[in-house]
């Protein structure tokens, strides 16, 4: 077979006109039917006897029925094609049901004779296809489940995900519930272009996510194997002989700290109101240009002074 073609039991055969010259598709026609398919060997013994037949009078009845037919078949030996199974019902012109074929060899013995099915057929309405062997079938069973086998490690792959607190999760999927329920929420729900940007917002949280749990598995790993061991906060500098202990910046930090309330204090003084006596304050009073005015001095009165002697 070249390579081009495609398997016997890739293929679908049909012949219109055949079933209608031949009055339909029943008991005494399905046998020359698939006569005419390419599945046909035409060096059984099926198209030995139809040969014989149509140039023999006296054979003539051998094809008028099926059962003619196959009683005949039984007494040869050697390949031959059989009908297995026939449709529930039968009769001309009723060839809407399912008829299986089978190719085998039959062999004389005693008391029995030996059969070798080779293939099974199968006639749908006026389609011939071949049934595959079993080892195709397994075989295409087999890459199934290893294709879906395959996705399944990578979606679980996928699925997994690690936080210091929970370790190893995986994230179930929605279910068909659940997205139903989001197909048939009202368009009121749906966001706006507006807020398109809270949605930028929180997808780097999701990218952070891999990152924290990776640097989380770090200092796990740097505490398991440096657990003892701690470094001085002041780190000592200089050469042997002369070590100093470097500053820490505590106090540049806390001098960081003590300046903003320092200038706050400095911007908003707090003012002291002047005791008051008998509810009434001194009251300097302002001249029209906005400056202080001085006190005005008070003349004395004719008399009031004692006369000097």
């Amino acid at each position: 077979m070249p390579s081009n073609e495609l398997p016997p039991d890739e293929i679908q055969w049909r012949h219109p006109l055949a079933v209608q010259a031949m009055g339909g598709i029943h008991s005494n026609t399905v046998l020359f039917y698939f006569a005419e398919s390419p599945f046909f060997d035409r060096t059984s013994n099926n198209a030995v006897l139809y040969n014989q037949a149509m140039f023999n009078p006296n054979m003539n009845m051998l094809v008028a029925t099926r059962e003619a037919f196959e009683g005949r078949l039984k007494e040869m030996s050697g390949l031959e094609y059989v009908v297995a199974q026939e449709p529930a019902e039968m009769g001309p012109g009723m060839g809407t049901g399912v008829w299986v074929i089978h190719k085998q060899t039959r062999r004389k013995r005693d008391p029995e004779d030996e059969i070798t099915v080779h293939a099974a057929y199968y006639i749908v309405g006026e389609n011939i296809y071949m049934a595959p062997t079993l080892a195709d079938i397994l075989s295409f069973r087999m890459v199934t489940i290893t294709s879906a086998l395959s996705k399944a490690f990578a979606a679980a792959d996928n699925a997994n995900t690690w936080s210091p607190a929970l370790g190893h999760m995986y994230k179930a999927a929605p279910t068909t519930s659940s997205t139903k329920a989001q197909a048939l929420e009202s368009k009121g729900a749906t966001p706006m272009p507006e807020s398109q940007g809270n949605k930028t917002a929180t997808e780097p949280k999701k990218a952070d996510q891999p990152l924290n749990s990776r640097l989380a598995e770090h200092s796990f790993m740097i505490h398991t194997q440096y657990g003892g061991d701690y470094m001085d906060e002041n780190p000592i500098t200089g050469q042997p002989g002369q070590f100093h202990l470097s500053s820490t910046g505590r106090k540049e930090r806390l001098q960081a700290l003590a300046l903003p309330s320092l200038n706050t204090t400095l911007k908003s003084p707090t003012t002291v109101a002047p005791d008051k006596k008998d509810g009434k304050g001194d009251k300097t009073p302002k001249t029209p240009t906005g400056g202080i005015s001085k006190p005005k001095r008070k003349k004395s009165k004719a008399g009031a002074t004692p006369t000097s002697s």
